[in-house]
């Protein structure tokens, strides 16, 4: 049988003079990549649940170099397609020397498929329009990032097309089970990627600017991993099971196993697994359910980790599972059980200048909601059990799930970029400055998404703090918040709102929060992408939204840099 391409290729990873390349095919084939200006690869499929699946690995990349690439499937040349519009895919390499080359990144999240898979008549999709722009001139360093940052929701799970739940009526029909409107199978799962990443302008991009990716609840179920109590209602449902193995298998197949570096891709066991057997159905699906095991507070065991770090040039990046490894333990609630928060410590020192935090959640999150998701966290670990059951059931109806409602590793995150923004050689540690001291980094930002509004918020962390810490969040990149909400959201960034939300946390016995911050810009409602840009020690972001023609305009400018600490952060918590 000839094989095709049927999703990819997607650029996934470039590190030095190797990049790796994800694809789909139709049918088993040898995946072959060879880059114009020196570099090949190439790596047999490997199959499960009837589809095919590799990951290249391209050695030989000539430093600072943007080479045009080809795709081979056997023997046939298929991409760059003979047909298509668009300027030549390529890969674009650093100068193996140049610390001080600037580092740019695009980040967003929950991006619904385009109008025509969906039938929504949603604003124009954000990332389409950063495609359109950039293919204007793909060379330009001024519009080109070197990484796409997607922090979650990439896919929906629970909130399909007009296309795909006809796919499901059909299914459901003859026999498999399920909720009618969201996937539960594996296959199912291969049509929400099909629709999402064949969109053209997506699907060149993913093809020419590396990305990394993580996930949030909509990839599996909205409120995923919110509670205990959540977990054990899931848990009695009959398709429960098939849900979660079949959505972390995906995921590991569509967007983990790119977010591996290539030394980590030769190291890894269960990939090694998977591409030594003819089909790896029952491997993947096992794997799948083993990893869903609940993390717990008095589990020292390490799970399966889908936190990850990279460095560009002299940023790093950290990015967090805010999701699946969740400690649910009543009373003991963490975003990340302890061996995986020890790993993000260790990641958080080392030699760079700017840290990067990917979380798919904020950590800093409009004042009169975090003080509410404070208070719901507090009343759902009451000893009444009234009380508890109607705070869960507001927790759950109100997506109440952020670092907030896990106030041990917010005041945890908070701590870390405390003692990181102090610097000194008591600090955890990041580059070693002038005599050997330690040095605080240049910027501290957390990326994130989830909220449908983008904002950026500047923290105080004291006076003690050089470092000039935000929360970025950007979302959605292709949805929309109901019209009816956005008064209320702008309300909750209000003083009023906050002050009235926080007398409430404070009578059930909630401490105020050990910083405090302030919005710089937003809220904006439209969809957005947003550039997070270093240059030496000096960081701004730009937030994007589209215009009623799909284009991108400038919602916000903030320089980042200049947060320094004699320029005082008026609180909006009190």
């Amino acid at each position: 049988m000839t094989a095709h391409l049927l999703i990819g290729p997607v650029l996934r990873r470039v590190v030095g003079d190797q990049a790796t390349i994800w694809v789909e095919t139709t049918a088993p084939a040898e995946v072959r990549v060879e880059v114009a200006t020196g570099g090949t690869g190439a790596a047999g499929t490997f199959s499960c649940y009837g589809h095919h699946y590799a990951i290249v690995i391209v050695e030989g990349l000539a430093p600072g170099t943007a080479g045009e690439y080809e795709v081979w499937l056997d023997d046939r040349q298929v991409w760059p397609q003979p047909e298509s519009p668009y300027p030549p895919s390529m890969i674009v390499t650093r100068e193996a020397e140049d610390a001080a080359q600037p580092v740019s990144m695009i980040f967003g999240s929950c991006r619904e498929a385009t109008q025509h898979a969906t039938g929504r008549k949603l604003p124009p999709d954000a990332l389409d329009a950063y495609a359109r722009r950039l293919m204007t001139d793909p060379r330009s360093p001024e519009l080109r990032a070197d990484l796409v940052v997607l922090l979650g929701d990439q896919v929906y799970a629970d909130k399909t097309s007009a296309k795909v739940r006809r796919f499901l009526r059909r299914r459901r029909s003859a026999g498999h089970h399920g909720p009618a409107d969201e996937v539960v199978s594996f296959d199912e799962y291969t049509k929400l990627y099909l629709e999402s990443w064949r969109d053209p302008e997506v699907r060149w991009l993913l093809a020419t600017v590396p990305c990394v990716m993580i996930f949030d609840d909509h990839e599996v179920i909205d409120d995923w991993n919110t509670s205990a109590a959540w977990r054990a209602d899931m848990s009695s449902q009959q398709w429960w099971s098939e849900r979660i193995a079949s959505g972390l298998a995906s995921y590991w197949i569509y967007q983990h196993l790119g977010n591996m570096s290539p030394d980590e891709l030769r190291a890894d066991p269960l990939l090694a697994k998977i591409t030594s057997v003819e089909d790896a159905t029952s491997l993947l699906h096992d794997f799948g359910l083993s990893v869903d095991k609940p993390s717990s507070a008095e589990n020292t065991d390490r799970p399966y980790q889908w936190s990850f770090a990279l460095d560009i040039g002299r940023t790093r990046l950290i990015m967090l599972d805010n999701r699946c490894n969740r400690v649910l333990t009543p009373g003991r609630r963490e975003m990340l059980p302890a061996a995986e928060w020890g790993w993000f410590v260790d990641q958080a020192h080392g030699d760079y200048d700017h840290l990067v935090v990917g979380s798919s959640l904020p950590w800093l999150m409009p004042p009169a909601i975090h003080h509410l998701e404070a208070w719901n966290e507090r009343l759902a670990d009451s000893s009444g059990a009234r009380r508890a059951a109607l705070a869960e059931r507001v927790r759950r109806a109100f997506d109440l799930e952020h670092w907030a409602a896990f106030t041990r590793s917010f005041n945890a995150l908070t701590e870390l970029f405390r003692r990181l923004g102090e610097g000194g050689p008591d600090a955890p540690g990041h580059r070693v400055g002038a005599g050997g001291a330690y040095a605080a980094p240049a910027s501290i930002s957390v990326l994130s998404g989830d909220v449908h509004h983008s904002y950026v918020a500047r923290a105080d962390l004291g006076p003690a703090v050089t470092t000039p810490v935000h929360q970025l969040t950007c979302s959605p990149i292709h949805n929309q918040v109901p019209a009816v909400m956005r008064p209320l959201m702008r309300f909750s960034w209000s003083r009023l709102a906050a002050k009235g939300v926080r007398g409430v946390a404070r009578s059930a016995g909630v401490q105020r929060p050990s910083v405090r911050w302030r919005r710089l810009a937003g809220p904006y409602f439209g969809n957005a992408v947003s550039t997070l840009r270093h240059v030496g020690a000096r960081a701004d972001v730009r937030v994007e939204g589209t215009t009623r023609d799909g284009e991108l305009h400038t919602v916000a400018d903030v320089q980042l840099h200049h947060a320094l600490r004699h320029d005082p952060v008026q609180s909006e918590l009190s």
